[in-house]
């Protein structure tokens, strides 16, 4: 008998369950566009490299393109639909917006999902390759211009609105900064 090569699987998306018959080669971008009509996570290059399919996988940057469905189950996934809460935008989105961090619009919810990482990674104190001193007892380093374009560096933008990109994440970070400021106090 020939090992079948169809499942039914759960994924949690956005925090609501969804059970569906994948076939195990069904990436997880095809699975969340085809069979669940979760439309915002934009399919782009199709190979891993342009970044406008990026999701949260338990709150790290996935490229869904690459992943297979079946691989994320049990995991929870966030898309841009998940993101806001209710009507009230995630201060990345709102910084997104108000500073123009989008031209056409296409790479924009793969531009959030991994600023929302990068603002996390950094907080946490993960070094990337602009930080210039890595060692712990350094701490995270500023996040310079130089720091989220690298960080941001596997979301491609092919209007070329970085410039407003990294001021967004930047925006962010500090709104995300003080309100943690504001919760120890």
């Amino acid at each position: 008998m020939a090992p079948s090569t169809s499942s039914v699987i759960t994924l949690t998306i956005n925090g609501e369950k969804h059970t569906l018959p994948v076939d195990h080669r069904t990436t997880l971008l095809d699975a969340l566009r085809e069979q669940l009509d979760l439309t915002g996570t934009k399919k782009g290059c199709d190979q891993g490299q342009c970044g406008a399919c990026t999701v949260l996988v338990d709150g790290r940057r996935a490229v869904s393109c690459l992943q297979l469905a079946v691989a994320a189950e049990g995991r929870e996934v966030t898309t841009i639909e998940g993101v806001a809460e209710g009507d009230e935008l995630h201060p990345v989105q709102q910084a997104f917006l108000d500073l123009d961090g989008y031209q056409c619009g296409y790479c924009t919810p793969g531009q959030i999902c991994s600023a929302l990482a990068v603002i996390e990674e950094h907080a946490a104190g993960w070094p990337s390759a602009a930080t210039a001193d890595v060692r712990p007892e350094a701490g995270p380093p500023p996040l310079s211009p130089d720091e989220i374009r690298e960080r941001m560096s596997g979301n491609l933008c092919r209007c070329g609105a970085y410039v407003s990109i990294v001021q967004a994440v930047a925006r962010a970070a500090e709104a995300r900064t003080a309100g943690t400021e504001e919760a120890l106090a």
